[in-house]
């Protein structure tokens, strides 16, 4: 059983397209202290599931804009993912914005190559995701402190991390999962790259 009171506070940052298995993500992460924060309709389906969520847009003091398409993108939140943490003047200048420092990154990309199909080029247009890659790839570049998720499938995997641990995650699996992002954040680019290339 874990014990609430020995844990420090963690925060974990989910936004995804695919929400297939949040309940199974939310209520473990919940069981090691990780508080969540997230936009959008993310945000509203962990409530729903009966889970605490801070919305992204009250932290940064920034709402949403231009129907969803600026809501992550903004310096407080690449902040808590870039600040080197065992860097003094880095944690004394983060200190002074007063956010989070985020643990954890869950995001699946926005379901471009499925949208190719439906042969709507302002749908598809659309489904370019700007925000999902940026926010994973910041939390990759430091994968020495925060732990970046891109697919669905590694929530057991680091689910069975987190207890294998104590309720963090180790430099390896982390470094793992950031080369994961890297990867599938390239292969992604390079389906968007070969559709604009054919128009």
């Amino acid at each position: 059983m874990v014990l609430r009171k020995n844990l420090k506070k963690k925060f974990a940052l989910i936004s995804v397209f695919e929400k297939r298995n949040l309940k199974y993500l939310c209520s473990n992460l919940d069981k090691f202290n990780y508080s969540f924060m997230s936009s959008g309709s993310t945000g509203e389906k962990i409530r729903e599931l009966g889970f605490k969520c801070q919305d992204i847009s009250k932290l940064t003091n920034f709402k949403e804009m231009f129907g969803g398409r600026v809501k992550t993108l903004n310096p407080l939140i690449y902040s808590s993912l870039l600040y080197i943490r065992d860097n003094k003047i880095h944690k004394k200048q983060f200190k002074l914005l007063k956010m989070p420092e985020i643990d954890i990154v869950v995001v699946n990309l926005y379901p471009f190559k499925k949208y190719l199909r439906k042969n709507n080029y302002d749908k598809i247009i659309e489904m370019i995701d700007i925000g999902g890659p940026s926010l994973l790839r910041a939390a990759g570049k430091n994968f020495k402190y925060i732990t970046p998720i891109i697919d669905i499938l590694d929530y057991k995997k680091l689910v069975k991390n987190l207890y294998e641990n104590k309720g963090t995650t180790d430099i390896f699996f982390r470094k793992k999962m950031a080369q994961k992002v890297f990867k599938q954040t390239s292969q992604y680019d390079k389906i968007i790259s070969n559709w604009l290339n054919e128009k």
